[in-house]
């Protein structure tokens, strides 16, 4: 996920905002009790996505993939009085977590986290979405963007994370790695599809972000 010089990154980090009192609790909490902890989205990414929602005032957003919160707390930072933000996610023990955190947000009337399959629950949402934000299973990065792409608001962004997979895009791609594909897919339909337009960027491990025009 690495794709520049350590100390420009240092430097990338030093010279944007810090997070805040709770953001910082979730990042140290994560890497000290939760598995995996290279997935949250942390501090420069965090405020990428804080900054891309204050600029837009989305009255909707939908996050697909929430892990412990991080990016939907970033995301919420953005909301006007009267948004809303959903999360959804598979995973069950982090729950309790994760609601925890929410609690302690200024934003926590305005946040909701449903428990279940993505692709079961995206099609009994009401739009329009302004603002979606997909980090879950990368196999089924397209079936999430085909069930978000009719709920959109004309203007709507989509961005998705990990779209550049450890730089395992420009690699020749194993016979089994179904991850890798089914990213070089997701990929290629974005670049191809007439109704947005769209901008890959290598923050962290890329984020590919999406107008709907």
């Amino acid at each position: 996920m690495e794709f520049i010089d350590q100390k420009l990154d240092d430097y990338c980090g030093a010279h944007t905002s810090p997070e805040g009192e709770l953001l910082h609790k979730v990042n140290r909490e994560t890497h000290l009790e939760v598995l995996q902890p290279r997935m949250l989205s942390g501090h420069l990414q965090g405020r990428f996505l804080s900054m891309i929602s204050k600029l837009s005032k989305p009255k909707y957003i939908l996050e697909i993939g929430t892990y412990t919160g991080y990016s939907a707390l970033c995301l919420a930072e953005g909301l006007p009085k009267d948004g809303k933000l959903v999360t959804l996610d598979v995973n069950e023990e982090l729950a309790a977590k994760v609601r925890g955190y929410f609690a302690e947000s200024p934003n926590a009337a305005q946040m909701e986290m449903k428990i279940g399959d993505a692709a079961d629950i995206i099609p009994a949402l009401e739009g329009p979405f302004d603002l979606v934000f997909i980090d879950a299973d990368k196999e089924n990065y397209s079936r999430y963007f085909d069930l978000v792409i009719e709920k959109m608001a004309k203007g709507g962004l989509i961005i998705a994370d990990n779209v550049l997979w450890s730089g395992k895009v420009v690699q020749e791609v194993k016979a089994n790695d179904e991850k890798t594909q089914a990213l070089l897919d997701f990929n290629q339909k974005i670049q191809n599809d007439p109704r947005v337009e769209n901008v890959l960027l290598p923050i962290r491990d890329g984020l590919m972000m999406v107008v709907v025009l």
